[in-house]
């Protein structure tokens, strides 16, 4: 493996979990000032929800997404594959691809999006 690579994939860990963080903090900065803002009870517990909607729709579309990768990369050790080859990389996009699709129509059956 490269020497460089190490130092190239650490700054980029370090610069995603610095964007991150200020992310959040703007939410935060926004929310709080939305909630200063306004004495309306419904107002905020309306936000609340929204939030927690927005959530677990989230959380729902990874899990399926990741369960998808999951079996795919399953199926490319059963196959016995070792290599990268455009049938692996075709694996883990369709994966990805069915796992997305099938987080839409769920979503829909939900009522989530």
């Amino acid at each position: 493996m490269d020497k460089t690579f190490v130092p190239i994939v650490l700054f980029v860990c370090i610069t995603f979990a610095i964007s991150y963080a200020i992310k959040l903090l703007v939410e935060a900065r926004v929310r709080i000032r939305m909630l200063q803002a306004t004495d309306s009870k419904e107002l905020i517990e309306t936000i609340v929800r929204s939030e927690e909607h927005i959530r677990r729709g989230a959380s729902l579309r990874w899990g399926i997404v990741v369960a998808a990768e999951a079996l795919a990369f399953g199926a490319i050790q059963l196959a016995g594959w070792s290599t990268v080859t455009p049938g692996v990389v075709a694996l883990l996009l369709g994966a990805f691809g069915v796992g997305s699709l099938v987080y839409f129509f769920l979503s829909r059956r939900l009522g989530l999006g």
